[in-house]
């Protein structure tokens, strides 16, 4: 291995100890937490690797949900994949979703909620991005209905689910009736 690839395979296992960290962290404390000082603490490398590494905050905090879309991805493809008919499916699919949701707040609120520098839904959205909504609509868009959109179905769909998470999560609606919410969503938004 010649020193160039060794220096960027160094650079590469700091960057993935620099989102670790910051992940672990948010999820323990908060995003508020999250600081360059802290981090640097931390993963015991000065101030001046990380910026070497992320300009700031917001490009941690996108490189986060950029992770965090690959494994939602891949956790609603593994569900959906398990699961007979679409109605199992798109249920796996939002169950698999909303607990995604409630066992990483930070990571989901990394993806959806703050700001990472990230554009979605257009041509300079990020390849994990675009792999967590077709990891959406390969479920959903089956079940779009005769003269539907399927990708504006999908949008929908996620939207409600994002409402449910996201309501659940800051305490304004019972976590013990999420099988029903799911339920009805499956019944009436997807009709199946």
């Amino acid at each position: 291995m010649s020193v160039q690839e060794r220096k960027q395979r160094e650079r590469v296992e700091r960057e993935r100890l620099i989102v670790a960290t910051a992940r672990e962290l948010a999820e323990q404390q908060g995003w508020d937490a999250v600081t360059t000082r802290r981090l640097a603490e931390r993963i015991e490398y000065s101030q001046p690797v990380l910026y070497s590494h992320f300009r700031g905050k917001r490009e941690i905090i996108g490189a986060v949900a950029l992770e965090g879309a690959a494994e939602m991805a891949a956790a609603l493809r593994a569900a959906t994949s398990a699961a007979d008919g679409p109605r199992t499916r798109v249920t796996a699919l939002a169950r698999t979703y909303l607990e995604f949701a409630a066992r990483n707040p930070a990571v989901y609120d990394a993806m959806f909620e703050l700001d990472g520098g990230l554009a979605f839904a257009n041509e300079d959205t990020p390849q994990p991005l675009k792999d967590a909504f077709a990891a959406l609509l390969e479920s959903l868009g089956e079940v779009a209905g005769d003269g539907v959109h399927p990708g504006l179905f999908t949008e929908v769909f996620w939207a409600a689910l994002h409402g449910l998470a996201t309501l659940t999560r800051t305490g304004r609606l019972p976590p013990e009736d999420t099988e029903p919410r799911v339920e009805l969503l499956v019944d009436r938004l997807a009709m199946l």
